[in-house]
């Protein structure tokens, strides 16, 4: 008996069964490749921290061996996370931020080393999900805007106030950045999320919980 292929039956269950075999082939992909995909995800996130520690143009297993080497302790804060870090000998610690840009997410790593009158930036990294190309996206696109962080006073040894702002015009160079130029909605999202982060930095930092995390001696 010969198949009526013209059967609309016939189309239906042929259809079902295509989507069944297709569905089920994706499925095995993402389970076969997840492995990588999760190690992919992680080495991108060790790549940002290493950014903020001023570390760049490292790939594949000198990252994975440069964060081995440096980063010596993560810490849980709330929704984020602090890196206890030894850089040449320094202490720094890294801060994990997230926040909202004019289009989406943004985030970023905030790395910082104590001085005798307050925190310092030691360096830092941004990145964001749809921030406009040439514009917003600047905040990842530019290490030179990035880099105009380092040395900029995040707050006082004594006081927990929060110094460090991006601002669309700066009179104050010891604590301030300028935005970046076209994007002023996304430098204000920068500066947004740099200040609702640090304020929970600042609330570990003043709690009993310090004394628990710092880097252990090799």
């Amino acid at each position: 008996m010969k198949l009526n292929t013209n059967n609309n039956s016939y189309i239906i269950i042929y259809s079902a069964i295509m989507v069944v075999i297709v569905a089920f082939l994706l499925a095995f992909v993402f389970q076969a490749l997840k492995p990588m995909q999760d190690a992919n995800v992680a080495l991108d996130v060790k790549k940002q921290i290493l950014y903020s520690l001023n570390i760049r143009n490292l790939d594949g297993a000198e990252a994975e061996a440069k964060y081995n080497e440096v980063v010596k302790k993560e810490v849980d804060l709330e929704n984020q996370k602090l890196y206890l870090c030894d850089v040449d000998g320094k202490e720094v610690g890294v801060l994990s931020m997230k926040g909202m840009g004019l289009w989406g997410g943004i985030s970023g790593y905030l790395a910082m080393e104590e001085k005798a009158d307050g925190m310092y930036v030691y360096g830092a990294y941004f990145n964001h999900e749809s921030e406009t190309a040439g514009l917003g996206a600047e905040i990842k696109d530019s290490q030179a805007w990035q880099e105009k962080f380092i040395g900029k006073k995040v707050f006082g040894a004594e006081s927990p106030e929060v110094l460090l702002s991006v601002v669309k015009k700066v009179e104050d160079p010891a604590t301030q950045v300028d935005c970046v130029t076209g994007a002023t909605l996304t430098s204000n999202g920068v500066n947004d999320m740099i200040h609702e982060n640090l304020k929970v930095l600042v609330k570990f930092l003043t709690s009993a919980q310090v004394e628990n995390v710092k880097v252990e001696e090799e």
